[in-house]
């Protein structure tokens, strides 16, 4: 029988995790065991941590929402209670922007929260601009979407009926033309082209 040699395959395994492990400390870059090793922990760390980053940065957003909460007299959990009722739908990432770029809106956001704990704002209320608008910003969105979609289809239809209008049969041959009249239901045996075309043009 005769004798295998794997040193080849032993290598390159052995070369693909030295080269995973470059810039690990001391033996963890040079020995393939206590590479191997070190590697498997780092894959284990960061699967963990990649749920975890997604942790520390909501308590980021929190804690800067909390902040500019304060400086407008009034506690983070009175201030996220008042725009759930109020209807406001915007995240803890985009409400810390707002904090940090412009703290005009953000006061004025508080007041909102504010009049929604007292009970003054129950209708769904929507950020633009510098502005908060409160009522039926919702409603007059969706309308507007509704309009330009049947204005989008409306607009397909005439092109397709444009497109059916201005097909050339005389470009086409005589087997294209037989398929395209047996799609329309149209009996072409024993007819010449331009008989076909004659009564594809009816």
């Amino acid at each position: 029988m005769a004798r295998v040699k794997n040193g080849a395959v032993t290598k390159a395994r052995h070369k693909k995790v030295l080269k995973e492990a470059k810039g690990y400390f001391g033996s963890k870059h040079r020995l393939y065991k206590s590479a191997k090793e070190q590697l498997m922990h780092s894959g284990q760390y960061a699967f963990r941590d990649r749920k975890q980053k997604k942790r520390d940065f909501r308590k980021l957003w929190i804690t800067r929402i909390n902040a500019a909460c304060r400086q407008n007299d009034i506690s983070y959990s009175r201030f996220i209670e008042g725009l759930t009722k109020a209807g406001v739908e915007v995240n803890r990432k985009m409400l810390s922007e707002i904090a940090i770029s412009d703290p005009k809106t953000f006061s004025e956001l508080v007041k909102v929260a504010k009049d929604g704990k007292a009970g003054k704002i129950t209708k769904a209320t929507e950020v633009t601009g510098n502005e908060v608008t409160i009522g039926a910003a919702k409603a007059e969105k969706k309308e507007t979407t509704k309009k330009e979609t049947v204005k989008k289809d409306t607009a397909k239809k005439e092109e397709k009926e444009e497109k059916k209008e201005t097909v050339d049969y005389s470009k086409m041959t005589v087997a294209e033309l037989k398929s395209v009249a047996s799609k329309k239901k149209i009996n072409v045996t024993g007819m010449k082209k331009a008989e076909i075309i004659e009564a594809l043009n009816k």
